[in-house]
């Protein structure tokens, strides 16, 4: 069994998404970060870096269990232990594991930038929105042109595009819009329709989330207390 500690985030939804495309046996542990459950110290001892996702497998290497935080690790590791989800030859996995850490160093962090200078910020701040915004469109530009050779970011539907997807998906609900990637729009109307990718996007129960930032939420998520050191 797996305990997901998680929250409803795209960088959660990677975990839940794939755990429902392999269907491994898991629980789900939400962690409300708009209240500071991220910062208690018995989340510390898994996630020492305070975010989620991170899991906890009762089963794992040597029957023995493990814990495991950044949603990127937690990835290779499922798709490992589960001989799916990524390739088991050297080539076709190095081409999974570009693609994923295309996801973690740049779409991740420039579309997350994006969205925080947009909706959050406490000022306008023009050349901060034009940098990250315009990033995320080059960016976006680059999964456009690899789909516009194959249907998936690998060769096959992968712990890649399992990456990917959540943060396509808020750019998105934030009404960017990615109507001007045709190839990019095609790939992610594909996976939308998955019944893994669903189910995913269930956990947690989205309910959970408030739908307006609180003031509270927002110290928890960029004030003092995020900095505060432990």
């Amino acid at each position: 069994m797996i305990d997901l500690y998680t929250w409803c985030t795209p960088n959660g939804y990677k975990v839940s998404i794939a755990l429902e495309e392999l269907g491994a046996p898991y629980r789900t542990i939400p962690v409300n970060i708009g209240t500071g459950e991220q910062f208690r110290p018995e989340f510390l001892e898994i996630s020492p870096n305070n975010k989620i996702p991170a899991i906890v497998d009762h089963d794992g290497p040597d029957g023995s269990p493990i814990s495991l935080f950044e949603s990127g690790a937690i990835l290779l590791y499922l798709a490992e232990k589960a001989g799916s989800l990524i390739p088991s030859d050297a080539t076709g996995r190095y081409l999974v594991i570009q693609w994923l850490m295309f996801q973690m160093a740049g779409l991740g962090p420039m579309l997350g930038q994006a969205g925080h200078f947009h909706r959050y910020a406490p000022e306008k701040i023009p050349y901060a929105i034009k940098r990250y915004t315009r990033e995320s469109g080059r960016l976006l530009s680059v999964m456009d042109r690899r789909l516009g050779k194959a249907d998936f970011l690998a060769e096959d539907y992968s712990i890649a595009d399992i990456a990917c997807f959540p943060w396509a998906r808020a750019a998105v609900l934030r009404h960017d819009g990615i109507a001007d990637y045709p190839n990019l729009t095609r790939w992610y109307q594909m996976i939308d329709a998955r019944p893994a990718v669903a189910r995913g996007l269930e956990v947690p129960d989205p309910s959970l989330a408030p739908t307006v930032l609180t003031e509270e939420a927002r110290e928890y998520l960029f004030g003092d207390t995020q900095y505060r050191r432990r």
